[in-house]
């Protein structure tokens, strides 16, 4: 197999919607970001706790192993608070499990290969609960920004499938339920599917698949061209992004109707994420490989000034007669994102439970299918009045 899969399973939601997508992308590099390398670590934390919890390696061996993980530049308390909740939901399944069937088994990054309905599928799962009747796949998202649920997760789907296919041999499994853990954004959410359910969604995966390999079927662009490494090139994105000015280009009326600005804003953020890509994609081809786009050169950007020498800085300032609460700011207490990565959220939580407050948020447009409530700007305005109250 290949080192890595064209057809990966966590880009499995863009290439089922948009089968060409996959092939298109091999033109661009594949850039890890700092939050990829920070995920990638946090799985590293959490299998070593795992793997404390289930191998009999020692006290001194775990702390060892842990003491070694600390070093690295992603580890914080905030992020070994976080991922404890990963951790604490794996051991639940796993001990729900056994209490079902002495011989239940927990493993971790377990390989799974799913190439019979996907070319070249393989993958890790993060940590998979088998046992007579039902089988478990969970997985640790760690990313904080999108969220991401498990119900009709794809990605997770071929986990499913590649772990069905090694162990439908030693187990009778009729279910399979598949669980997204995202600490920082939605906590855990869960998908149960029959064993037939499963295999049937891999048989309609597979004739896509079949498609995407060859980079064929129709382009479609959406939400899923997200992270897609061609969105920035992609015609078919930008045609789709475009078609809202094309849509009012011709309008007879001098203003746009309550139903057209409804229509603008539930495109608006997409449409300026894309348009704010392409110029983060052009600035750097050109710092990083000399692109000339037609009509545009590079040019020194505005620069701050900045000290050289901090110390030596005070240290004249001083001299001049000028005093420390004239030279430096005040201190201020950092905030809680900053605070929970260095203390975790669960003992800032227990150390300012008398201060913490949450005030209302400011009113802000959202889908009316957003579950939240509708915003009341009459809301706690007034105390109910009664006849004794009211002003003579």
């Amino acid at each position: 197999m290949a080192p890595h899969a064209i057809l990966s399973p966590s880009s499995a939601h863009r290439w089922l919607a948009c089968p060409p997508s996959a092939m298109l992308e091999q033109q661009f590099p594949d850039r890890r970001s700092e939050s990829a390398d920070e995920g990638t670590f946090a799985h590293s934390w959490a299998e070593n706790e795992l793997r404390g919890f289930i191998e009999n390696i020692g006290e001194d061996e775990y702390a060892k192993r842990q003491k070694r993980l600390k070093t690295n530049t992603y580890y914080s308390p905030g992020l070994e608070d976080f991922v404890s909740d990963y951790v604490e939901s794996v051991i639940r399944h796993y001990l729900d499990a056994s209490q079902r069937d002495k011989d239940a088994a927990l493993l971790l990054e377990q390989p799974l290969d799913w190439s019979r309905w996907v070319p070249d599928g393989f993958g890790h799962g993060d940590a998979v609960v088998i046992a007579d009747g039902e089988m478990t796949i969970l997985d640790l998202k760690y990313g904080q920004n999108v969220k991401v649920t498990a119900r009709e997760n794809p990605q997770l789907r071929l986990f499913a499938l590649g772990a069905y296919q090694t162990f439908s041999c030693v187990y009778e499994i009729d279910r399979v339920t598949v669980v997204i853990v995202q600490p920082r954004n939605g906590g855990e959410t869960s998908e149960t599917l029959s064993v037939e359910e499963l295999l049937s969604w891999g048989e309609r995966l597979h004739r896509i698949a079949d498609l995407a390999i060859q980079g064929k079927g129709d382009f479609k662009a959406g939400a899923h061209c997200r992270f897609c490494r061609a969105r920035n090139r992609c015609k078919a994105l930008a045609d789709y992004n475009m078609e809202l000015s094309s849509k009012y280009k011709n309008a007879d009326a001098e203003l746009l109707t309550d139903e057209a600005v409804a229509e603008i804003l539930g495109r608006a953020d997409e449409i300026v994420n894309w348009v704010n890509s392409i110029k983060a994609f052009a600035l750097q081809e050109a710092v990083d490989n000399g692109k000339r786009w037609p009509g545009y050169k590079l040019v020194e950007g505005r620069s701050t000034r900045r000290l050289s020498d901090e110390k030596k800085a005070v240290a004249l300032l001083t001299k001049a007669g000028f005093t420390e609460d004239q030279i430096y700011k005040p201190r201020e207490v950092q905030g809680f994102t900053a605070l929970e990565k260095v203390i975790g959220k669960r003992k800032l939580d227990a150390l300012l439970k008398e201060v913490i407050i949450k005030p209302p948020g400011a009113p802000k447009l959202a889908p009316e299918s957003d579950k939240r409530p509708e915003w009341n700007s009459a809301k706690d305005d007034f105390d109910e009045v009664t006849d004794e109250e009211v002003p003579i």
